[in-house]
């Protein structure tokens, strides 16, 4: 077994670290990305961006495509069930950048799937090349792909799904190891990530179940995945990226945060939030946050009761700062 943390190739794109903040609409926007960025994520991922938004050019769908101040590892989720819409959608891309541009086919929700995108995709895998090949064909950058195991437990088609990205094109393939009926219940097959990864040529990683830096290096001794992605294990907890590196590379991992340390960071990531969004976003978009940083804290029902009441980011640092000298 050689080195588990260690620097990942994915065609021309050298990533130091193979430790990524996967792809979650609603959540990985620039603030959030930066918290995870200074606790050691090696590469982030923009929140799912619609192809059809990029080709209008709608102003919060381009906001979605900018990198981070000091984002040198930015990769780009699009998701789309038209060729021509991908296609299309790739000269807006590129002027942000990016590291990665990744093709979202997995995602579950009915608003997306019933678009013919996402985890549509997963039920027609020729369709899923054609347009890995409208992206790879018209750009240089390292077009990567997100899928799920399947449709449901009768479709187990992975293996078929990832051959025909990486025949288009895909230079590196991530598997949530769930169906697209499960959606996020039960657990990840880690035993289909096992097998695609000794089926692929080209870079493996996997998802699903990462809450843990344990769970982490489980997956990646149990697979030989290349990397993994941590999504709701990112969540109110950016400090799992730094205890993964820790632990990858054979140190003992830094302790869980404690309670100071937790709300230390939820002011951190409003301060960016602010920085980037405005106050007015801030408060919105924080809430969700405050009540995933707050979980599990004493005395963490009655705060949040009193966060997501709040309505300005001044009430915010004072009730969060007075937590922290009760």
């Amino acid at each position: 077994m050689g080195r588990l943390f260690h620097p990942v190739t994915i065609r021309n794109s050298r990533i130091d670290g193979n430790i990524f903040l996967a792809p979650l609409a609603g959540y990985t926007d620039k603030a959030f990305r930066t918290m995870c960025i200074d606790t050691g994520a090696s590469l982030t991922y923009s929140e799912m961006v619609s192809a059809e938004g990029i080709i209008r050019e709608n102003r919060k769908t381009l906001e979605l495509l900018t990198p981070a101040e000091g984002e040198h590892f930015f990769g780009v989720q699009i998701f789309t069930g038209h060729t021509d819409s991908a296609a299309r959608s790739v000269e807006h891309v590129l002027r942000f950048n990016p590291s990665l541009i990744d093709l979202n086919c997995g995602c579950p929700v009915p608003k997306v799937v019933r678009s013919g995108a996402g985890a549509a995709l997963l039920k027609d895998p020729e369709k899923l090349g054609r347009i890995v090949r409208s992206i790879s064909g018209n750009t240089d950058v390292p077009v990567t792909v997100k899928i799920r195991t399947g449709w449901d437990e009768d479709s187990l088609n992975y293996i078929e799904t990832a051959q025909a990205a990486r025949e288009n094109g895909a230079a590196m393939i991530c598997l949530h190891g769930r169906t697209r009926k499960q959606g996020y219940s039960g657990s990840a097959g880690l035993e289909h990530i096992k097998q695609l990864k000794e089926y692929m040529d080209i870079p493996v990683f996997g998802s699903g179940d990462l809450f843990t830096p344990e769970a982490v290096r489980f997956m990646l001794e149990n697979t030989g995945c290349d990397g993994v992605m941590i999504a709701r294990g990112a969540i109110g907890n950016p400090f799992i990226f730094q205890q993964c590196r820790s632990l990858l590379e054979g140190s003992v991992p830094p302790a869980d945060a404690d309670d100071t340390q937790k709300i230390e960071a939820a002011l951190k990531h409003l301060d960016l939030s602010i920085h980037y969004a405005g106050e007015a976003r801030a408060v919105k978009e924080m809430r969700k946050h405050l009540c995933a940083y707050t979980k599990g804290i004493e005395g963490g029902a009655a705060l949040r009761n009193r966060l997501v009441h709040t309505s300005n980011t001044a009430e915010i640092k004072s009730i969060l700062s007075s937590f922290m000298t009760r």
